[in-house]
């Protein structure tokens, strides 16, 4: 049967609105799928703790896994770069560290440039490091360990995660203001720095605190200060690298990012339930007994952070003259 030109017009603009109305009933929020979170470090150490402690969280306020992914090497820029290329739909997701924001300068050729190409979603903690030294160092306070660095230039191992690590930038900025010598010794994370720290095959690390606090309370290694502008809660005894080095201040942080373009909803929906777990009292409580403070807030407060971060930072490798290796 032919159907008179108008009514034929009627069904076929009637049926061209079919599709739209099951895709809008039948939407569902994000996510729908488990997200990969990508941490540049190998297991055990402080940024492997942290994001399997916040990615159970999200887990469960959200309904999907958060599979922790360790994707170590190049400085963290392995990890980075697989966030940067991976689709902008909130199902890739990166740790973010101090890392990022000195490799922005360490490096000379990256294939991306973090703070265009990595959304600030949430940040999560900050946690000074603590300059430990092997117990067989016969050393006590900062400074006696610099009179002891001078005296023996090329017997001081400083130990890092990485070059370009926290760990690493942190020893730099105390050689430069300290005027001390020390022979670097990358690892490819913080767990094997730490086995050879007790053994004694390295003799001083500026560790994170979540990494270092039961070793320096079972006095297998020595803990001289901290390196933030105040002494910590955690171990109050301690006192700071500033105390002897005026003006030294370095911390560790964390945070999350995503590759840009990723919709606004997901990043603000994000960046909501990671302030949740972090107003929780038992995630407060954990992060406490790592030895961080929380620094909740918004992803611009984030992404100021990593610039300031970057200039910072950027200064230590100039002066240093660092390189990757």
């Amino acid at each position: 049967m032919k159907l008179p030109r108008r009514q034929f017009l009627q069904f076929a603009t009637a049926a061209a609105a079919l599709p739209a109305v099951p895709r809008v009933a039948f939407a569902q929020p994000y996510p729908t799928r488990p997200v990969r979170w990508l941490v540049a470090f190998t297991a055990g150490g402080s940024s492997d703790i942290l994001a399997r402690l916040m990615g159970q969280w999200l887990s469960e306020r959200l309904g999907q896994q958060f599979v922790i992914e360790n994707r170590p090497g190049a400085g963290t820029n392995i990890a980075t770069e697989a966030v940067v290329r991976a689709a902008p739909d909130g199902y890739t997701l990166l740790l973010a560290t101090p890392a990022n924001a000195i490799n922005a300068t360490l490096y000379d050729r990256l294939n991306f440039n973090f703070i265009r190409d990595i959304a600030p979603v949430a940040i999560i903690m900050g946690a000074p490091n603590v300059m430990v030294v092997s117990s067989a160092l016969p050393v006590k306070t900062i400074p006696e360990f610099i009179a002891y660095a001078k005296a023996n230039p090329t017997k001081v191992n400083m130990a890092s995660s990485g070059v370009g690590a926290s760990s690493h930038l942190s020893g730099e900025l105390f050689k430069m203001m300290a005027g001390v010598d020390m022979v670097h010794v990358p690892y490819r994370g913080t767990p094997s720095a730490i086995t050879d720290m007790l053994g004694g095959q390295v003799q001083v690390m500026f560790a994170t605190v979540p990494t270092a606090i039961e070793h320096i309370r079972a006095g297998t290694l020595r803990a001289l200060a901290a390196t933030t502008s105040t002494r910590l809660e955690v171990l109050p005894e301690i006192p700071t690298v500033g105390e002897f080095v005026p003006g030294y201040e370095a911390s560790a942080w964390w945070g999350v990012g995503a590759p840009r373009n990723t919709p606004t909803e997901i990043v603000d929906k994000l960046n909501k339930e990671i302030n949740a777990g972090l107003a929780d009292p038992k995630v407060r409580e954990r992060l406490a007994d790592l030895g961080g403070t929380v620094l909740a807030g918004s992803p611009d407060d984030f992404g100021r952070l990593i610039a300031e971060e970057t200039v910072k930072w950027s200064k230590v490798v100039k002066f240093a003259g660092l390189k990757p290796e």
